[in-house]
């Protein structure tokens, strides 16, 4: 089950892929979701990574093959 603010966190991503066609920094995911601690966002996605939740952010290296994005 997913928390409300691991919803706001998903739907602020895809929101700002959506406008800006890039992933957002952590800093301005935070922003987006109304959060003034960056390191919360962090604890968050690494919360969603292991229920298998990948956010993509600017600033950290995707794990996700840049050819078929497995």
């Amino acid at each position: 089950m997913l928390t409300d603010r691991q919803m706001r966190i998903i739907r602020s991503a895809r929101e700002w892929t959506a406008e800006y066609g890039e992933a957002p920094s952590v800093r301005e995911l935070a922003t987006a979701v109304g959060v003034s601690s960056t390191s919360s966002i962090v604890y968050q996605l690494r919360r969603l990574r292991e229920i298998g939740i990948e956010i993509e952010t600017r600033g950290r290296p995707s794990r996700r093959c840049p050819h078929c994005g497995h």
